[in-house]
């Protein structure tokens, strides 16, 4: 394979502006381009991309973690990442892990070879400590609420929107309240989790943990929460769900089986997805796409320039009233 001297004396130019050429610099004449261009194809060299990774001392390539694709709330917060990503020239390798320990290691690991120049950790199952390993190998960007442990992080505060729903249930008259969710761990969930029993109980109403639906991740869940539902002997006059394309599934087929929504059963839920407008469900809307913005700009600063723009940012959410209650 050719190298960069053979390229310079082929086309007739330095070895630096073959340089420039190929790492796209903009101030070369279009007659020295063209004839580096010319000398590439027919020597048919290949860059060797390790090489200008080493020279540049990073990759323009970041990680993203997230455990699903195709769920609405992680797909939305990379929407918001990708376009970011996309005007400052940057890629992303994306790693979907199912909430495996050993798919969120194998990206971890990865920033430690180099082959990416940091994380952006939207969720995950691997504790503190064994992420905290690795924060010497990159930047770690995470969509949660690290206040208490030393790490970047862009979050919403998922403690303070169930409990703003949870009032406004309360509010309506009601007491018997459960919740739909998609797992129980992790720390948006263990918030979550928190506010429905604090605030329950500040009413004096001990919660129940058969009125909590654990997961709930799409659309068809809903026939199953509906179900589960209809079977308890008890049954909670009101749910919080954790995503609109769940609730969108309780109140499809809870209407086929009967049930009036919000007479029988009220419901609050999150995201604000453009579902839950035509099925007038009342939501709390999370900015998930400006959150993977944020967090793609705070780890991007701290590529560029090495210094830390803001250590945390925490976004408000939106109450979206209708008629689920």
């Amino acid at each position: 394979m050719a190298n960069i001297r053979e390229i310079a004396k082929e086309a007739g130019v330095s070895v630096a502006t073959v340089s420039r050429v190929l790492n796209g610099h903009p101030y070369v004449k279009e007659e020295k381009r063209n004839a580096v261009w010319e000398a590439v194809e027919k020597l048919n060299y290949t860059k060797n991309i390790n090489a200008v990774h080493l020279a540049k001392g990073k990759t323009s390539i970041i990680g993203v973690v997230l455990p699903y694709l195709n769920h609405p709330y992680f797909a939305t917060v990379l929407e918001g990442i990708s376009k970011e990503a996309l005007r400052h020239r940057y890629h992303l390798l994306v790693f979907q892990t199912n909430y495996d320990v050993e798919k969120e290691l194998e990206a971890l690991e990865m920033m430690r070879m180099k082959q990416v120049d940091g994380l952006i950790i939207c969720s995950h199952v691997a504790d503190w400590g064994v992420i905290g390993e690795y924060k010497q190998d990159g930047p770690i960007v995470l969509c949660e609420d690290v206040r208490d442990q030393d790490f970047l992080s862009v979050y919403i505060d998922h403690y303070e929107a169930f409990t703003k729903a949870l009032r406004y249930l309360i509010q309506k008259g009601h007491r018997h309240i459960g919740y739909c969710i998609g797992r129980t761990t992790g720390a948006n969930s263990k918030a979550r989790q928190a506010a429905y029993y604090d605030t329950l109980r500040q009413i004096g109403v001990e919660p129940r943990k058969e009125w909590i639906f654990d997961r709930c991740l799409y659309m068809e869940d809903g026939k199953r929460v509906i179900h589960e539902w209809m079977s308890l002997p008890e049954k909670p006059s009101a749910l919080l769900v954790s995503s609109d394309q769940v609730a969108a599934g309780i109140v499809l087929w809870g209407k086929k089986e009967g049930v009036k929504i919000p007479a029988d059963l009220a419901i609050v839920s999150f995201d604000n997805h453009p579902i839950s407008e035509p099925l007038q469900i009342t939501t709390i809307e999370l900015p998930l796409a400006l959150m993977g913005k944020k967090a793609f700009r705070l780890i991007y600063h701290y590529i560029e320039t090495g210094n830390i723009a803001r250590k945390t940012e925490k976004l408000s959410v939106r109450f979206i009233e209708r008629s689920s209650v």
